[in-house]
């Protein structure tokens, strides 16, 4: 059965978050708000967890997982950006906006696409997320959660405790974050590439 963390959304408790930062330390697979819907999320390392995802979406090895920084200095860490992306990614972030990127070493292998060593990176611009990467001090592994078959993402914790109870560890409630996932751009060519139009504006983009 999954704990349920009730999180005030503009003042956080720290005493909450601590205890979730303590159970996704522990191999705790949670679901999270975020600036443009729930996700699921564990730490970098957690081969387990992402196994669960993987079952959970019903996802292949050539989807593309996002790491869900604090700040561009963490985000710079984990994926090879040029000058060019640079300002592209930093005019956007934080924001609603996933970006696929070279990955570097510190990423491991498992998360990375089979073919193109690449990875999703984002900076979501959302209080509680932020106070979980704080507390954490890394990224979090992350995927949006939207189970198969359905077109929209789960919006409403207490629906997510109700659905998921028995595959995931933790559900943190911190009020409705919204329907549209992030959108992703895709920037491994160099170029700018649309691979999905989300809550994100695409304009600067296209």
């Amino acid at each position: 059965m999954a704990k349920y963390f009730d999180v005030h959304p503009e003042n956080p408790q720290r005493r909450i978050i601590g205890n979730v930062v303590d159970d996704i330390r522990s191999g705790a697979l949670v679901a999270y708000p975020t600036d443009s819907c729930f996700a699921l999320g564990c730490q970098i390392g957690n081969r387990a967890a992402l196994d669960r995802i993987r079952t959970i979406r019903h996802l292949d090895d050539k989807h593309h997982f996002t790491l869900v920084c604090r700040d561009f200095a963490q985000l710079g860490q984990f994926v090879h950006v040029d000058n060019d992306v640079f300002r592209a990614v930093k005019a956007a972030t934080p924001g609603s906006y996933t970006f696929i990127l070279p990955a570097t070493k510190e990423v491991p292998r498992q998360l990375l696409h089979p073919k193109k060593k690449t990875v999703g990176v984002r900076i979501p611009d959302h209080v509680v997320t932020q106070a979980l990467l704080a507390e954490l001090g890394e990224p979090l592994l992350s995927s949006t959660l939207l189970l198969p078959d359905e077109e929209e993402p789960l919006t409403q914790g207490w629906e997510i405790k109700e659905r998921l109870d028995h595959v995931v560890d933790a559900v943190v409630d911190s009020g409705d974050c919204g329907t549209r996932p992030t959108t992703v751009i895709d920037f491994s060519g160099g170029e700018a590439e649309i691979v999905r139009r989300g809550a994100g504006d695409t304009t600067r983009f296209e």
